[in-house]
């Protein structure tokens, strides 16, 4: 489309597009100050091309504003290879009333009521994963941690416990490299790798699928939900939607999670005044170890330091959008047909929100500092509007849940000669799996 037509007097915004077809892609993929070099030279507002789309960044809260809450220019968009491992009938890509539909329906499972029934489980869970590192002692925590979340995700989302294959677990971690990638599908690529592993895992679902739907009670967790719903027709949903719904909800339900709690543990670590303070809470609030709803809100404290991991390590750093109708911002011109793509992690380091955002620093979200409330869309580690993550309340509760009995009753080191840089994709986590001394914390 010829914006000049529309728009003649508003430019677009400065950048480079790179490389015929790729573009920028490697770059961005590759390269972790990727959007803060371009900051620096073209400002908040960049054009680029990545994934094979001419794209626009725009950094900062009032770029996430308009953004998410303009439904009028902008519809959800994942670059191809993600689109195509998703799958054409996940929610994540759905839209419209079919969007809306299944995403009330998929909202029940994450009620107060259904979250308080997790509890139990997700307790026992956390336990045994704890008692299993304690006799370790020495670990590559990374891996394990995504083994624990993807646990707690099958069990409490799918009702399966994640031993039913041993691999499946490996499975997905595959699967989810691919997800940022270009789209080659050859079986020596990421992305050809990630095909195959998409196929597997569907198969295993399949499986769980239909041995649910023999079942006379379906259950009310998230799969037994789906199997309970109709269309407008009152038809059950078919088996290739049910298939791509459970493994959305499997790769929401841990493989954010797991970089959260590869942070928490990484920040605790070299932060062992915070540790303290969070432990001193637990003990104080939950002097016998059970956790219950209520003393889990009167964790404050620990509440706060999981608010600044994810402020300081988001999960998700930033969300694709694409252009339905030309608009402009900030006297730039923004072409219909084009991707935008907000900011999350270079929103929580803007230093006129947060003081010195690059420290790991819980208490800026005491009730006297709020620095989160300065700005609305300054702080959305679970994105925004209307397609705010749906897990949102799960996700904190295993992080919680995990925080409070981790910080409660154990201890640990990182081993020296290994490297904490981020990877950044396909969510970040340190480069050499997080090395630990894991052992049980002396009485206070």
């Amino acid at each position: 489309m010829n914006i000049t037509q529309t728009k003649p007097s508003l430019p677009l915004p400065p950048g480079k597009f790179g490389l015929p077809i790729i573009g920028e892609t490697i770059g961005f993929l590759r390269d972790a100050d990727f959007i803060e070099k371009r900051v620096k030279k073209y400002g908040s507002l960049f054009k680029t091309s990545i994934f094979g789309r001419p794209t626009i960044v725009l950094v900062g809260a009032e770029a996430n504003r308009f953004i998410l809450t303009n439904d009028k220019y902008f519809a959800i968009a994942w670059p191809q290879s993600t689109k195509i491992l998703l799958g054409p009938l996940s929610l994540s890509v759905q839209e419209g009333s079919q969007h809306q539909s299944r995403r009330k329906l998929l909202s029940y499972a994450f009620q107060p009521k259904a979250l308080a029934g997790y509890l139990p489980s997700m307790e026992r869970i956390t336990l045994e994963y704890l008692q299993k590192w304690e006799k370790l002692g020495k670990l590559t925590w990374y891996p394990q941690l995504r083994d624990y979340t993807f646990d707690v995700a099958s069990s409490l989302l799918v009702g399966e416990d994640s031993s039913f294959e041993t691999n499946i677990s490996q499975l997905f971690k595959d699967w989810c490299d691919g997800l940022f990638t270009i789209p080659i599908p050859l079986p020596w690529t990421k992305f050809g790798r990630a095909l195959y592993c998409r196929k597997e895992i569907l198969d295993h679902i399949e499986k769980i699928v239909l041995r649910r739907q023999a079942e006379q009670n379906p259950g009310q967790d998230a799969l037994g939900l789906l199997l309970q719903a109709g269309d407008d027709e009152g038809n059950g949903l078919s088996l290739a939607e049910l298939k791509d719904q459970v493994l959305l909800l499997l790769f929401a339900g841990h493989e954010t999670v797991t970089s959260a709690l590869g942070t928490l543990c990484l920040c605790l670590a070299q932060h062992p005044e915070v540790l303290a303070l969070a432990r001193a809470e637990v003990l104080q609030v939950a002097p016998d170890g059970c956790l219950t709803a209520e003393n889990l809100r009167q964790m404050t404290y620990l509440e706060m330091v999981l608010k600044e991991v994810l402020r300081l390590v988001p999960p998700v750093g930033g969300g694709f959008r694409k252009v339905v109708k030309t608009c402009e911002f900030n006297g730039y011109s923004i072409p219909e047909g084009w991707v935008a793509l907000y900011q999350i992690a270079h929103t929580h380091e803007d230093s006129s929100i947060y003081s010195q955002p690059e420290q790991f620093d819980p208490e800026r979200f005491s009730p006297e500092r709020a620095e989160d409330k300065q700005k609305p869309f300054g702080y959305l580690p679970f994105g925004g509007g209307m397609r705010e993550c749906l897990g949102k309340a799960f996700a904190q509760l295993v992080m919680k849940v995990f925080a409070a009995h981790l910080v409660r009753d154990y201890t640990w080191e990182l081993l020296p000669n290994q490297s904490l840089e981020l990877i950044r994709v396909p969510t970040p986590h340190p480069k050499d799996g997080l090395q630990v001394n894991f052992r049980r914390s002396l009485p206070l």
